[in-house]
């Protein structure tokens, strides 16, 4: 599903955030990268969602190289992957509703699909029936489930999540963590950036570490890497 291929990440301040970095997540896998500030974790979630390109390597994304990804087909290809931030993002003057619509308006979905997506989306994370509430009305896991059910109303193949749980106390951040876990159960490729070591460990899910922008662990590949196309 997503494959990193010795890839290397320089910046135009010449600062190497990533430094030949090799692994690969399969489909429907979920997945936490752990490491200290500044290991290269927002890179490479950045370089799956294609708001960064590799300085060298390859990253493949079901079987396409995003290295060499025509311009035109970036927008099809972030519409396949929902993004959960750490600051939720909301709109503060929009109610839960549109928060969670937001990408099916910008897609073009119609209103009664939007109705039904929304609506289901909320569900999913247990707060239907709050709509019309605006964040500032919800505690802060509750914001950060709004978040998520934003992220998975697209019904993305691949759920990316940077820092979900650090602004939440250890129960919440369990909670938060669990229910991503139920989007991995179904189908859904989850990759998490994390310093919540607790969480990696309650969850024991495939770890990669990273470190001062190499894979320090869990990054073992047992099978060949598949042939590199390029795909534009």
């Amino acid at each position: 599903m997503i494959v990193f291929d010795h890839v290397v990440k320089r910046y135009s301040n010449g600062r190497e955030a990533l430094a030949g970095v090799t692994f690969r997540i399969e489909a429907g896998e979920m997945v936490f990268l752990t490491g200290r500030s500044g290991a290269g974790k927002s890179t490479v979630l950045k370089l799956i969602a294609l708001i960064e390109r590799p300085t060298r390597g390859t990253v493949l994304f079901g079987g396409k190289n995003l290295g060499v990804l025509a311009g035109r087909h970036i927008p099809a290809h972030r519409r396949s992957i929902g993004v959960v931030f750490q600051d939720h993002r909301l709109l503060a003057d929009r109610p839960v509703f549109d928060n969670v619509a937001l990408p099916l308006i910008v897609s073009g979905f119609p209103l009664k699909e939007t109705d039904k997506r929304v609506r289901a989306a909320l569900d999913q994370v247990g707060l239907l029936g709050k709509e019309a509430l605006l964040p500032s009305e919800l505690s802060v896991g509750e914001q950060q489930r709004v978040g998520i059910a934003r992220a998975v109303v697209s019904k993305p193949a691949v759920l990316i999540c940077d820092e979900p749980t650090g602004n939440l106390d250890r129960e919440l951040a369990i909670e938060v963590m669990r229910l991503l876990k139920r989007f991995q159960s179904v189908g859904v490729t989850v990759v998490v950036a994390t310093h919540d070591m607790h969480s990696v460990r309650e969850l024991a899910e495939r770890t990669l570490v990273l470190e001062a922008g190499r894979i320090a662990q869990g990054g073992d590949i047992d099978e060949p890497l598949p042939s590199i196309v390029a795909s534009r």
